[in-house]
């Protein structure tokens, strides 16, 4: 009887001692947005624009079987709209703004910076990834390993508006903030 414990003990050690190795990934994760269902993702899903009669029916292209049309959306192109840009413009920095890209780089601009912050978020995530329970059950610890970086915008907003900087009305603390 008491054998038959320890043996029991001893397996269910080992599972959990398995089941914690298998990560299946070096990369440690710490947002969990797995659905748990099988069902579609519906974030996946982009809908079409709608469809709009045109002043002038002559003035609609010709079909383009395989290829584009009106209704197919362009998400790229649409955010540059709703941001006030022009889709399809030159790529690069405007002329507008070449002054403020020589003050943001008055100090030098390193060509990998993005592998260098992969790196470096790699390695923060590896340092922050969960305790033992928390990898094995698959909890979120995203906010807890960032907790650290977190910017507190009311605090922010208040060190502003001390300094005089004029800025925008914002909404007021909401409880639990």
């Amino acid at each position: 009887m008491q054998a038959a414990k320890g043996a029991l003990a001893f397996a269910a050690l080992a599972m959990l001692g398995l089941a914690a190795c298998s990560g299946g990934s070096d990369e440690p994760r710490l947002m969990n947005l797995r659905s748990a269902t099988n069902g579609p993702d519906e974030f996946a899903i982009i809908p079409p624009k709608p469809l709009e009669m045109p002043k002038d029916l002559a003035a609609l292209p010709a079909p383009t079987p395989g290829g584009t049309n009106l209704t197919d959306p362009t998400p790229e192109a649409d955010a540059i709209i709703a941001l006030g840009g022009r889709p399809g413009a030159q790529r690069g920095v405007p002329a507008g703004d070449a002054g403020l890209v020589n003050h943001a780089s008055r100090n030098g601009v390193s060509g990998t910076i993005r592998e260098d912050l992969a790196v470096a978020d790699l390695d923060h995530r590896r340092r922050n990834d969960g305790r033992l329970l928390e990898r094995l059950f698959g909890s979120n610890v995203y906010y807890r390993a960032y907790r650290e970086q977190e910017l507190d915008q009311h605090a922010e907003l208040a060190r502003w508006r001390r300094a005089g900087a004029q800025n925008v009305s914002a909404p007021p603390r909401q409880s639990g903030e």
